[in-house]
C-alpha cells in the first residue's frame, strides 16, 4: 500500500475544493461536466476509468462542503449497474439511490430508485415519493410507496460489497466534515480575544482542538485504508469499512461539539455553518449501523480470525 497521494489525486482534491467553495448548490449536470459522476465508470462507458481511491478524494471533499447531491448513493451502486446505466450516470442523465429499508436517502435528487427483491436488485418503476422533514437538510430522507419491479439491474449477491463501498464513502465524508470543523475553529480561536488574550492560548480551548485534530487524522488513515481495500477488492474491505465509518463518525461528531463550544454563542447560531456540519456528522453516525454495532462487527471478525 502506497500511503502518499499521487499528483493526480492532489490535483483532483485541489480542483474539487476550489469548485465546491466557489459554487453554491452545484447541480448533477455540473458534477457530470467535471467528470465526478463518471469518475469510476470505465472509459468504454464514457467515464474516466479511475479507481475508488480517486473517487475517495471527491467524497472527502463532498463531505467537507456538505454537498447536496446523490453522489454517495449513486457511487455506492454504480459499479453494479448495467453498462448503459453507468453511461447515463457518467453523462449526468441519471442518478440512483437504493431503497434497503423504509427510509431512503437522497430521494429528493436521485432520478432512479433501486430495490432488492429476492436474489435480484431491480429498478423501481411507478413509485410515489414522499419527503420527510430531517435535521440535515443537505441529505434528506424519504419513503417510497407503490410501484413495481422494472428492469433487472444486478444480483443481490453484490450487497456485501455495496455495503463496504457505502460505509467507506460515509467514513470519508465524516473525515471531511470533522476536518472542516477543526479548521474553522482553529482560525476563530487564533483571532478571537478575551481578557486581552487570544482564546486559543488557553489550554482549555487549545487542548480539545488538538485532540480532535489527532482523532480526525487517525480516522482519515482508517478511511483511506478502507478506500484502498475497496479499490483492490481486498478480503479485509468489510472490516476496514466498518472500522473506518465507526471511528470517523465519532471523531466528526466530537470535533463538531468541541468546535461549537469553542465558538461560544456564535457557534450555535443559524447563520453559522457549524450546526450544519454537526447535523451531517450525526446523520453519518446513525446511518446503516451505530459505531457500537460496527465495532462489534470488527470484534467478531477478529475473533473469527483468531485475533490475527
Amino acid at each position: 500500500m502506497d500511503l502518499s497521494f499521487t499528483p493526480l489525486q492532489e490535483e483532483l482534491r485541489g480542483q474539487a475544493r476550489a469548485f465546491l467553495e466557489a459554487t453554491s448548490g452545484p447541480t448533477w449536470a455540473q458534477l457530470a461536466e467535471l467528470g465526478w459522476t463518471g469518475a469510476g465508470v470505465p472509459e468504454e462507458h464514457g467515464g474516466a476509468g479511475l479507481t475508488f481511491v480517486e473517487e475517495a478524494v471527491l467524497h472527502e471533499e463532498a463531505g467537507r462542503a456538505l454537498l447536496h447531491a446523490p453522489l454517495w448513493s449513486t457511487s455506492s451502486l454504480l459499479p453494479f449497474l448495467p453498462g448503459s446505466d453507468q453511461a447515463a450516470v457518467a453523462a449526468g442523465d441519471a442518478s440512483w439511490t437504493l431503497a434497503l429499508g423504509p427510509l431512503v436517502p437522497d430521494l429528493d435528487t436521485a432520478t432512479n430508485v433501486a430495490v432488492v427483491g429476492g436474489d435480484t436488485i431491480w429498478e423501481l418503476d411507478g413509485a410515489d415519493r414522499e419527503m420527510l422533514p430531517t435535521s440535515d437538510e443537505s441529505r434528506p430522507l424519504g419513503v417510497v410507496s407503490g410501484g413495481e419491479a422494472g428492469r433487472e439491474l444486478c444480483s443481490s449477491d453484490v450487497l456485501p460489497t455495496l455495503r463496504s463501498r457505502s460505509l467507506a464513502i460515509l467514513a470519508l465524508e465524516a473525515v471531511g466534515v470533522g476536518a472542516r470543523a477543526v479548521e474553522l475553529t482553529v482560525g476563530y480561536v487564533a483571532d478571537r480575544e478575551q481578557f486581552g488574550r487570544r482564546i486559543g492560548t488557553y489550554q482549555a480551548v487549545s487542548h480539545p482542538l488538538a485532540s480532535s485534530h489527532a482523532e480526525i487524522e487517525l480516522a482519515r488513515s482508517l478511511a483511506w485504508w478502507a478506500a484502498w481495500c475497496v479499490a483492490h477488492d481486498e478480503e479485509d474491505a468489510p472490516v476496514a469499512a466498518a472500522a473506518a465509518k465507526a471511528d470517523a463518525a465519532d471523531a466528526a461528531v466530537l470535533a463538531c461539539e468541541r468546535a461549537i463550544q469553542a465558538h461560544g454563542g456564535i457557534g450555535f447560531t443559524w447563520e453559522h455553518v457549524l450546526h450544519r456540519l454537526y447535523k451531517r456528522a450525526l446523520w453519518i453516525q446513525s446511518w446503516e449501523a451505530s459505531p457500537a454495532q460496527l465495532r462489534a462487527e470488527v470484534a467478531g471478525h477478529l475473533l473469527d480470525r483468531g485475533g490475527t
